[in-house]
């Protein structure tokens, strides 16, 4: 097929350039031929509410649909294998196109495209793109008995859609994305992992927040700490004990960066003992019986081999409040059980009663062999190619161990050596929860940040974060490269991010 290549026409507007017009039209993209990729739909949409179709096994559409300004939308089907069905969508913007390209990142077992990102993606200009990864709903049945939708969901499908999104860019604006961007949370956190240690040239720039990115052994650890407040078939530590074990960590560690805030700076120096809250007589909503102790020490203590060697770190003291939803159930959490019935034994009998943390550990990592998982620290030839990272994680994750990114952080330096902040920076955020939420500060633009860096060398010293309640900002807070932390200047408003500065601890 021949291709057209018109001249870009553009208008600078401040420091960013602006592209004023496509090539060609939209729905000339319908006839444009990749390998292996088969072109569904091409048309323009107004600009307005995405009216989103139903995903399988998630309910209905969404009640608040994103908006988003007029984009020239592209569907695919793409087939790198025989058993391979990815769906992708590329929206490309009709006016004001920032001349980049943002990819965006899926959660959980993906199973479906990521509508709502993509929207924020292009009303800041960017042309986008977002995959389901090759199967349908949150499950992982789609992987049992097919190895190859196994790999589509773990790597291939990601490279794919960019490669075939960076080529219809080409052809629908007449001249290549200047710069690509990844976007990724938890496992789109993963997904942008594996793109810098696999293909490291994809992306020029990239957002890794709370990756789930030793997936085997975060599932293995879900279901050891879904399990830890499960006697017999009866949950034993319900939601009702969660405020009474969080007020006393809080009241014991607190202070110990000098601000009494709700929030543990570094959870990591709190030293709290559980057994302090053991009834003294009668069970009461203000103690704990010695059963629900022992799942609270449990619950607080990393996953390891029976040799001693760390599977996965914990939850973090200060986190309680978000507990609920992983042990205070009659089962572990679904993905846990599903990684292991569906992905490491392929047995829909599989039995989680007869979890074995060593054995199961051991056999989820020989059946993935590095496939799903994105721990490689050597990330040499992103860094050669003038890639930056930028992570994020919040200490009171209970969906992703904090302490996981700071292990792979360390991972890199260790491989690469300890100057690395030119290129890599992780940012802890207190109080944060999976993604976001919680109740420190946990709204924040890690996108801009990467974009400074990349764009003008300028890297992120802090990241500044709000926490709103409501339509109200009541409290701001700086997110500091670690192994810094943010460190209360001594006077003025606790809840001003001008009234700290980011330092060693």
């Amino acid at each position: 097929m021949k291709h057209i290549v018109l001249a870009t026409v553009y208008v600078a507007v401040g420091s960013a350039t602006v592209y004023a017009q496509s090539a060609k039209p939209c729905e000339s993209l319908r006839s444009v031929s990749l390998p292996g990729t088969t072109i569904t739909a091409a048309e323009m949409v107004a600009a307005g509410p995405i009216q989103l179709p139903a995903q399988p096994g998630r309910g209905g559409a969404a009640a608040n649909p994103p908006v988003a300004p007029a984009h020239c939308r592209v569907a695919a089907v793409l087939a790198p294998s025989s058993d391979s069905h990815i769906e992708v969508e590329f929206w490309f913007p009709a006016a004001d196109w920032n001349g980049k390209f943002e990819a965006v990142g899926n959660g959980g077992f993906a199973g479906v495209i990521s509508f709502p990102a993509m929207a924020a993606a292009l009303r800041e200009g960017y042309a986008t793109a977002s995959t389901d990864t090759g199967h349908k709903g949150g499950s992982a049945v789609f992987a049992m008995g097919h190895p190859e939708k196994y790999v589509d969901f773990a790597w291939r499908s990601i490279h794919e859609m960019t490669v075939k999104a960076k080529a219809l860019v080409n052809e629908y604006y007449g001249r290549p994305a200047r710069l690509s961007y990844w976007n990724g949370c938890s496992t789109g956190g993963r997904q942008g992992l594996k793109e810098a240690q696999r293909f490291p040239e994809d992306f020029d720039a990239i957002v890794a927040g709370a990756p789930a990115n030793y997936e085997t052994h975060l599932h293995a650890w879900t279901v050891e700490v879904g399990m830890a407040a499960i006697k017999g078939n009866e949950n034993i530590l319900p939601s009702t004990k969660m405020p009474i074990v969080n007020k006393a960590v809080l009241a014991a560690c607190d202070s110990l960066d000098k601000v009494k805030d709700g929030l543990l700076n570094d959870p990591r120096k709190c030293s709290f003992d559980p057994g302090t809250l053991l009834c003294k007589g009668s069970d009461t909503t203000n103690c704990l019986t010695a059963d629900q102790v022992a799942a609270v020490k449990r619950i607080y203590a990393p996953a390891k081999f029976n040799d001693g060697t760390l599977i996965f770190p914990s939850f973090e003291p200060g986190s309680e409040m978000a507990w609920a939803s992983v042990v205070s159930n009659a089962a572990p959490p679904q993905i846990g059980i599903d990684t292991f019935m569906y992905l490491t034994y392929a047995d829909p009998q599989w039995d989680w009663h007869n979890f074995d943390l060593d054995r199961d550990t051991r056999a989820a990592d020989k059946r993935d062999d590095g496939v799903i998982d994105a721990i490689d620290p050597d990330l040499s030839k992103f860094k050669a190619h003038g890639g930056k990272l930028l992570m994020y994680h919040g200490w009171n994750d209970t969906a992703i161990a904090p302490e996981n990114s700071i292990n792979y952080y360390s991972s890199v330096l260790a491989k690469m050596g300890s100057k690395q902040d030119d290129w890599y920076r992780l940012f802890m955020a207190p109080g944060m929860q999976h993604c976001g939420g919680g109740p420190g500060p946990n709204q924040f633009n890690a996108m801009a940040a990467l974009e400074r860096w990349r764009e003008s060398g300028t890297a992120p010293e802090m990241l500044v974060a709000s926490h709103i309640t409501g339509a109200n900002v009541d409290m701001t807070r700086p997110l500091c490269p670690y192994p810094q932390v943010a460190v209360y200047k001594g006077t003025g408003s606790t809840n001003d991010a001008a009234n700290f500065s980011c330092k060693m601890p």
